[in-house]
C-alpha cells in the first residue's frame, strides 16, 4: 500500500503537468490565431443600378448589384477576390440563354500608391454570364457569383483588389460597358 503522502504528491505532480500542458496548448492557439486574424481579408461593398440597356418596354428592368471586392496580405503576397449578387428584373418571357453577348466580372489587384493605383495583375471572369442570365420559374433575374483567388507578390507594396462587372447586351449598344465598383482597403 503506497503512503498518503506520495499519492497526494504524484496526484499533484500529474496536475501541475496536465495544467502546464494546457497553458502551453492554449498558448500556441494564441500564437497561431494571430497571424491567421492578420491575415483577414478587408473588404468594400458598393452598390450600382443598371439599366437593361437592350430593352426600352414598360416593365421595370433593373439589376441591383452589390458588389464585395476584398484583399489580404500574407507575407509578401497580395490576394484578392470579389463577390457580386443582384436583384435583377423579372422578366415574363424571355429567351433565358440570351440576355447578353458576353458577360463578365473583371478583378484586378493594384499597388496602393497616391495618384492613379497601377495594374498589377488583371482577370477575368466570364463565368458570372451564366449566372445572371439564369432565372427562376418565375422569371426573376436574381442571383450571385464569387471569382476565383488572384494573387501578386506584391513586395513591401501595399496592394487592393479593384473590379468591374462588364456587360455586352445582347445585340445592342456596341460591345461592354464597364460599371465599376469601390475598390478595397489597401492591405
Amino acid at each position: 500500500m503506497r503512503s498518503p503522502t506520495r499519492t497526494a504528491s504524484t496526484t499533484m505532480r500529474s496536475s501541475t503537468a496536465a495544467a502546464l500542458a494546457v497553458a502551453t496548448l492554449i498558448g500556441t492557439g494564441i500564437l497561431t490565431a494571430s497571424p491567421a486574424s492578420a491575415a483577414s481579408y478587408k473588404c468594400k461593398t458598393s452598390k450600382a443600378s443598371i439599366d437593361t440597356a437592350n430593352y426600352s418596354g414598360p416593365w421595370a428592368d433593373q439589376w441591383d448589384v452589390t458588389t464585395k471586392l476584398c484583399a489580404k496580405r500574407s507575407g509578401s503576397t497580395v490576394y484578392g477576390y470579389a463577390k457580386a449578387s443582384w436583384d435583377g428584373p423579372v422578366f415574363a418571357e424571355i429567351d433565358n440563354a440570351h440576355i447578353f453577348d458576353a458577360a463578365r466580372s473583371r478583378l484586378q489587384l493594384k499597388r496602393s500608391q497616391s495618384g492613379t493605383d497601377p495594374v498589377k495583375v488583371s482577370k477575368d471572369f466570364p463565368g458570372i454570364e451564366a449566372k445572371l442570365e439564369n432565372s427562376n420559374s418565375s422569371g426573376n433575374y436574381n442571383g450571385s457569383y464569387t471569382t476565383g483567388t488572384v494573387t501578386w507578390k506584391a513586395g513591401s507594396s501595399k496592394g487592393l483588389a479593384d473590379g468591374v462587372l462588364q456587360l455586352d447586351w445582347r445585340r445592342c449598344c456596341g460591345g461592354y460597358h464597364s460599371h465599376p465598383f469601390t475598390a478595397s482597403p489597401a492591405v
